[in-house]
């Protein structure tokens, strides 16, 4: 642990190149004096924070807030608090993904963390890229880092039944493609869906990422799950700014030093009994290369294999964050887990895990969203990782959300060649499908398109009205972490850089066995090969960031991270 404080004030170090260090010195604190800040000021442990507040970005809407309190904790632990801008990601307003530009938050936040003045720094985020991005810039880092989010949303209701962003959003909508519900009735229920500001108040990517990262060890205890709109929520961004200045007077502990194999393992653990986001896997790999952590796919699938589904919140159960919060939030929850978990990791707190863990009340019985392990909501392996001739590289699936009657399931494939071709083939009155068939989504890849959350396509209008609402779906593309359904993911190689799922025809039988974990397409080896020979990859685009993301970018199985970061 770096432990070493600095000989100098960080205000007088990583100086501004003008050939003169004495200038370069002067130069500061002179254009610094005219926003009013002294030498006494300047002297004091600079804390810097990364605000991706935005007007695109809905969730982080009562950032300011949040940006206040940290700002105060700084200033009652004698620092001071130098906000900065970065990108901000707010997934419903962004196009055609924010998966495409997670790498570009990366690199903005690890970038500003080197060149700007600061001892430590503090990244406020919440919405579902900004915390994966944030989490690989500080592993990238040399300076102390801790990550605060803005947290989940409230509920709000309609007609009486409570309802919340985002997964209640996909089953109402199935309701109104069946034709239950019209237009009317699904603006009444659209208008209730986001009722507050925060994240989506359902086990989502960003409830997930933000339960991971204090797993980690890179946010204080208790900051996961306090819903944006509280109290609870500022008190815990005015202890983050205490705690920065702390570890930017001390030096360390830096993000490599936290962020350790058997933190990613308890990460593992912990995904597995929320049954987080299929997002998730392919975060955490980026973060662990980032912190030079192996972590291959299968760890996912062995890991959590031994851990049960003990989390009772949407897609995979019936509740929401904000019950989580109430039932003690992550902390509880380790408490329960402790069996499992590897206690001598250290995080920001300074704490090993397994003194947070006692310090914790046990688990209360009136409290029913975090399960004990001896009742569990699900069984082991609420995710599971597939191999098979249609993904040699590795998929994924949410088995804790899928129909179990599907989980074994032999059916005709119906290709759709792209997400914007989607609603034009899966609508149409006279489309020739069957609940058997297994709809296959194609060039919505890393390289393709950026990874969008494509997966989870829409049952063909004709079944909904029918009634139907699950179907097997394959795609190289994401799912949303408040998605639900038999929906296999990240299928690699992906089709544009000619793996077996671009070779995928109408009526071709693709074979799912979740208990094998295989996913086969069902096609001579000879017939592929004459696939193959008529396939052609796709154009790069032709300029920009889109064009250095397809030229560098990883498969998902490798975290989607660009090749030379």
């Amino acid at each position: 642990m770096n432990t070493t404080p600095p000989t100098e004030s960080v205000i007088d170090r990583a100086r501004t190149s003008y050939g003169d260090d004495g200038f370069s010195k002067y130069l500061r604190r002179a254009f610094l004096a005219s926003s009013g800040y002294d030498d006494v000021a300047l002297d004091r442990p600079i804390v810097g924070i990364a605000v991706t507040k935005s007007d695109y970005n809905t969730c982080h809407r009562d950032m300011p807030a949040l940006l206040a309190a940290v700002r105060r904790g700084v200033l009652e632990a004698g620092g001071l608090p130098m906000e900065f801008p970065t990108i901000s990601l707010g997934e419903i307003l962004t196009s055609p993904t924010t998966m495409l530009f997670r790498n570009l938050l990366a690199m903005d936040t690890e970038e500003m963390i080197r060149a700007l003045p600061m001892d430590a720094a503090v990244l406020l985020g919440g919405c579902d890229k900004t915390v994966p991005a944030q989490l690989m810039a500080a592993a990238s880092s040399d300076k102390p880092v801790l990550l605060e989010v803005v947290g989940p949303m409230m509920t709000g209701s309609w007609q009486g039944e409570r309802l919340g962003a985002c997964t209640d959003c996909r089953r109402f909508w199935g309701r109104h493609r069946g034709g239950e519900l019209d237009e009317a009735e699904i603006t009444g229920v659209r208008n209730e869906l986001v009722s507050t500001a925060g994240t989506c108040a359902v086990m989502g990517t960003a409830s997930t990422m933000a339960c991971l990262t204090e797993t980690l060890g890179m946010m204080l205890p208790g900051g996961a799950t306090p819903p944006a709109a509280t109290g609870a929520r500022l008190r815990h961004g005015v202890e983050t700014g205490r705690r920065a200045v702390e570890l930017g007077r001390s030096g360390g502990p830096l993000p490599r030093e936290i962020m350790t194999p058997a933190a990613f393992r308890n990460a593992i653990r912990v995904l597995s009994a929320l049954s987080g986001s299929t997002n998730a896997l392919i975060h955490l790999t980026a973060v662990a290369r980032r912190a030079g952590v192996p972590l291959d796919l299968r760890d996912f699938d062995a890991i959590g294999a031994e851990v049960p589904l003990l989390v009772d919140c949407k897609p995979a159960g019936s509740g929401y964050l904000e019950d989580f919060h109430r039932s003690g939030g992550l902390s509880a929850l380790l408490k329960v887990m402790e069996p499992m978990l590897e206690p001598e990791t250290v995080g920001v707190s300074g704490s090993t895990l397994g003194s947070l863990i006692e310090q914790t009340p046990a688990r209360q019985d009136w409290q029913t969203t975090i399960r004990p392990l001896k009742d569990p909501l699900g069984a082991a392996g609420s995710l599971a990782v597939l191999h098979g001739t249609l993904a040699p590289g590795g998929a994924v699936i949410k088995t804790a959300a899928a129909s179990p009657h599907l989980m074994d399931h032999t059916g005709p494939a119906l290709v759709v060649d792209s997400a914007e071709d989607a609603a034009r083939i899966l609508d149409d009155p006279d489309l020739d499908v069957t609940p058997d068939h297994v709809l296959v989504l194609r060039n919505a890849g890393p390289v393709a398109a950026g990874m969008p959350e494509a997966g989870a396509l829409p049952i063909p209008a004709k079944l909904a009205r029918a009634g139907i609402r699950d179907m097997v779906r394959v795609s190289d593309a994401r799912m949303s972490g408040t998605s639900y359904g038999t929906v296999v993911l990240h299928c690699t190689p992906e089709s544009a850089a000619g793996g077996p799922i671009a070779l995928v025809r109408d009526g071709d039988l693709i074979r799912l066995d979740v208990a094998a974990r295989r996913l086969d397409l069902l096609v001579d080896e000879d017939e592929l090969e004459r696939r193959r020979a008529d396939f052609v990859p796709p154009e790069l685009p032709a300029r920009g960031w889109r064009r250095l993301y397809a030229q560098t970018v990883l498969p998902a199985t490798e975290g989607a991270d660009l090749s030379f970061l």
